[in-house]
């Protein structure tokens, strides 16, 4: 048969013609959820910033482009259906192979990260990007494709293509909420790209028999063996080895994180994210500490202007929860002071629960509230004498919560001597990030203090609302009672020697222009380069 040139209107039935559009629809919808579903693979190793997020739709919009241009001339040129299923049943497929071929390239992304071969991280960026061209594009020649094929009178032509293009919307906003809200969460990113396939895939099956006959289906059941196959025997590994002589204890995705927990010989469970840059939080049945950045929290309230004592510690808010380290050390410190934590994410909050103590048994004064910061702040109706923002983790830095009109609502929830202590990241050459959240704290605060955390990457700002000098935090420390808490009594010594000037810069973070990515992606750069990728912590 010449697929090439001939009529092709008598060749649609009715139901032809409107299955078309359901076509159109799920190949609109599957676009979308790849879409979302790439932003997952990308954040697991190169974060959700506007870059990454620019990099993705960008580079899909240039293959949907294409596709349009080549499926209009490729419509012309061959305009049958079959051809046109073909097209469908070839993208599904190549949308379903995309995660397996891209886990073993974040994997090596992610050891690149951490090993410090920043041009590997980069060409795995660019490849996992490349994998989405061929089955975008061919997505892209759809929707040209289907108007060729349905339009059989030149007059009703604009009726019919804002029809379809209507159709792949609708399909479009499915795609972009079904994943976030659903599918993502609860079965993971690369089953999202398979379901969505599946579907699509479904279709072209549907439409190729209905035009060429069952047996013309034969040909296409050797692709759904292959996928059936790699998903019965993949196995994903962790984006992170377990430390040498640790064991993986926890592993899951959710909606918003790569999450692991690891114990190691000696007992410690470490919380890792995403590629495993960081500890974001730590736990062992009978230690504290271990002089990591959490320690030094303890510390911040005693940078206040007034006397401060242990006893006058009566509440804390913690931004950025994670598996509750700071709660618990607080705790431990300071006795059962009620103490709110925010964490965006609730499979975190699960795993802390298991694995870390997070619960009304063993911290019955901490209350979980799972949310994102900024919008819980405003809901909380209660004064604190320490506010802990622990949620600037390079690359993953929510922007809204590093501006003026944040610190605003931030000051608002202290109680009278209350004081923000925040963590952040830096390297030895680059204190840009520290440099510029000092300059927009201080058009909140009076007055703003550093410490560097040994051994790390990490500062501490303490901001003050009151005039504060760092004789008030040595007089505060001179006054302690002499049967303290050892580890608040050690931990205030090395703060003491910790102390660093303070340095602002010109660079001011404001809800209406906060270029809180250009600085952190160019840390990030100077991080890997400097060797420290296991010190951001």
């Amino acid at each position: 048969m010449n697929l090439n040139r001939h009529s092709h209107d008598a060749e649609l039935t009715a139901f032809g013609r409107r299955f078309i559009q359901v076509v159109v629809f799920v190949s609109g919808m599957t676009t979308l959820a790849v879409e979302m579903a790439a932003s997952r693979l990308m954040g697991s190793v190169f974060g959700s910033s506007n870059l990454i997020w620019a990099n993705i739709i960008g580079m899909i919009l240039l293959y949907l482009a294409v596709g349009y241009y080549v499926g209009g001339r490729w419509a012309d040129r061959s305009p049958h259906p079959l051809i046109f299923y073909r097209i469908i049943l070839v993208s599904a497929f190549l949308c379903a192979l995309a995660p397996f071929v891209a886990r073993p390239v974040l994997t090596a992304a992610a050891h690149a990260v951490v090993s410090v071969d920043a041009g590997i991280a980069l060409g795995s960026f660019l490849t996992v990007i490349i994998l989405l061209a061929i089955p975008i594009t061919l997505l892209g020649t759809i929707s040209p494709f289907a108007i060729r094929l349905l339009v059989s009178d030149v007059a009703g032509t604009g009726r019919t293509a804002g029809q379809l293009y209507a159709v792949s919307t609708i399909g479009s906003l499915l795609g972009t909420f079904l994943p976030v809200l659903l599918i993502i969460p609860e079965v993971g990113t690369s089953a999202t790209f398979l379901l969505f396939s599946s579907i699509l895939y479904l279709t072209g099956l549907i439409g190729h028999a209905a035009h060429g006959g069952a047996r013309s289906l034969l040909p296409f059941l050797i692709p759904i063996l292959l996928i059936t196959g790699l998903t019965l025997t993949v196995r994903a590994e962790p984006l992170r080895d377990p430390l040498p002589g640790a064991i993986l204890l926890h592993e899951d995705e959710s909606a918003y994180n790569y999450i692991q927990v690891q114990e190691t010989a000696d007992g410690y469970r470490y919380l890792y994210l995403n590629e495993g840059q960081g500890i974001h939080s730590e736990w062992h049945p009978t230690r504290i500490g271990s002089g990591r950045t959490w320690d030094f929290f303890l510390v911040a309230p005693y940078f206040s202007h007034l006397p401060v004592a242990p006893q006058d510690i009566d509440s804390m808010l913690i931004v950025g929860l994670a598996a509750g380290t700071i709660a618990r050390q607080h705790t431990y410190v300071y006795g059962l002071v009620p103490i709110d934590g925010i964490e965006i994410d609730p499979a975190i909050i699960s795993a802390a629960a298991q694995y870390f103590d997070l619960n009304d048994e063993v911290l019955p004064n901490v209350n979980v509230i799972i949310d994102d910061g900024r919008y819980a702040l405003r809901a909380l109706d209660r004064q604190y004498r320490i506010v802990a923002l622990d949620a600037y983790r390079p690359p993953y830095i929510p922007w809204h919560l590093t501006t003026v009109e944040f610190f605003q609502e931030v000051r608002a929830r202290l109680a009278p001597g209350g004081v923000v202590a925040i963590n952040v990241g830096r390297t030895p050459q680059d204190r840009r990030l520290v440099e510029a959240l000092t300059a927009t704290l201080l058009r909140v605060f009076s007055t703003v203090h550093t410490i560097d955390v040994p051994f790390s990457f990490n500062t501490i700002l303490v901001a003050t609302p009151e005039p504060s000098e760092f004789a008030d935090f040595v007089n505060n420390f001179d006054a302690l009672p002499s049967d303290v808490n050892l580890f608040l009594r050690t931990t205030y010594s090395v703060a003491l020697e910790s102390v660093v000037p303070t340095h602002a810069s010109d660079v001011v973070f404001t809800d209406e222009r906060a270029p809180l990515e250009t600085i952190v992606d160019s840390l990030v750069l100077n991080f890997l380069l400097s060797g420290g990728a296991d010190q951001l912590r």
